[in-house]
């Protein structure tokens, strides 16, 4: 994945204001959660940093926009899945940088980008200076990262419990996908930009920003987050055999995968003959009949990892994470 748009900037040039939107569901120790970035931050010449915490009512987008109208520089998501999300579609469109301080079960724009899931890692990514400017996709006004989805994905989504996830981490979605493999598909129509509608027999729609899936498995080996495009895959196994084959294939990193199709567009309109299950980026939304998205063009700042010897972002994840190490035990010594 090249690294197109990182800022070489080391540390910077004035203390960045910066605030933390949290899931105090999420974390298990606010208090110290609270101290160590403090002390971190300080150790770095930054400011105190705000703090917001989401609410069932509001899962972290209301609160970003309050950071962003009084003028702060960086974000840090302290979350899942959701509270990204819920980020990300309030930082779209500004200059303000979205960091990510990830709490729950292998976050997916984590995964996709080489961020570490260790606090330490995260902290130092924002402060080392690296940034990235992507695309994202918007549905209905919400904006996602990663992807969007109708049918399966958001079916295994609904029937993992967050127990299992708390248990077993990201394997717990394989057993919520099991549940689901013998369930009858949906016809679609999918219409790409312009283009006339394709009909498909399907069961699922994924429209992708960047191509992997929980536990680092990559699905779509050409997505890119600032290329422009979408990234669609639609999944039409209907035996037990047609999904072994299908995740067989994923695995081993087959450039051609049995029962996907792989297609490329800048708007995607999905349309079921019944309502089906969605999800953005790994977080479930209401069910409907249709999914509209379009992209965003280089509409979100991103805090990322500055590799030092090669172009590749996630090469250097274990290196920011002992750095971030370092700077944590500087915070705390202080």
């Amino acid at each position: 994945m090249p690294h197109t748009d990182a800022v070489e900037a080391g540390r910077q040039a004035r203390p960045l204001r910066s605030a933390v939107v949290v899931n105090p569901v999420k974390v298990a120790d606010l208090n110290g959660l609270r101290r160590t970035v403090r002390d971190t931050l300080a150790a770095a010449g930054w400011p105190e940093p705000l703090w917001f915490e989401t609410t069932v009512e509001d899962p972290g987008r209301g609160q970003t926009e309050q950071a962003v109208a009084v003028g702060v520089d960086v974000v840090f998501a302290c979350g899942g899945d959701g509270t990204v999300m819920a980020c990300v579609s309030a930082l779209a469109g500004t200059e303000v940088a979205l960091a990510v301080l990830p709490q729950g079960t292998g976050n997916l724009l984590a995964a996709n980008l080489g961020l570490s899931n260790e606090l330490a890692a995260g902290l130092a990514v924002a402060v080392e200076g690296g940034r990235r400017l992507l695309d994202v996709g918007e549905v209905d006004g919400r904006h996602f990262a990663v992807m969007a989805g109708m049918g399966f994905d958001a079916q295994m989504l609904a029937a993992t419990s967050e127990t299992t996830k708390r248990r077993i981490g990201w394997p717990a979605y394989v057993v919520g996908a099991l549940r689901h493999l013998r369930d009858r598909p949906m016809r679609v129509w999918i219409r790409l930009d312009d283009q006339q509608p394709l009909r498909r027999r399907a069961r699922s729609v994924l429209v992708a920003n960047v191509g992997r899936l929980q536990g680092g498995v990559v699905l779509l080996t050409e997505a890119e987050p600032d290329d422009g495009y979408l990234d669609v895959a639609v999944l039409t196994p209907r035996t037990l055999r047609h999904w072994l084959s299908l995740g067989w294939a994923v695995v081993r990193r087959r450039d051609r995968v049995p029962r996907m199709e792989v297609y490329r567009a800048r708007r995607v309109e999905i349309t079921s003959n019944r309502a089906q299950p969605r999800e953005l980026d790994g977080d479930l939304i209401e069910p409907g009949r249709v999914l509209r998205v379009r992209i965003r063009r280089r509409a979100l700042w991103l805090c990322v990892p500055r590799p030092e010897r090669t172009p590749d972002l996630t090469e250097d994840a274990s290196a920011v994470a002992e750095r971030g190490e370092r700077l944590v035990e500087e915070g705390s010594s202080e």
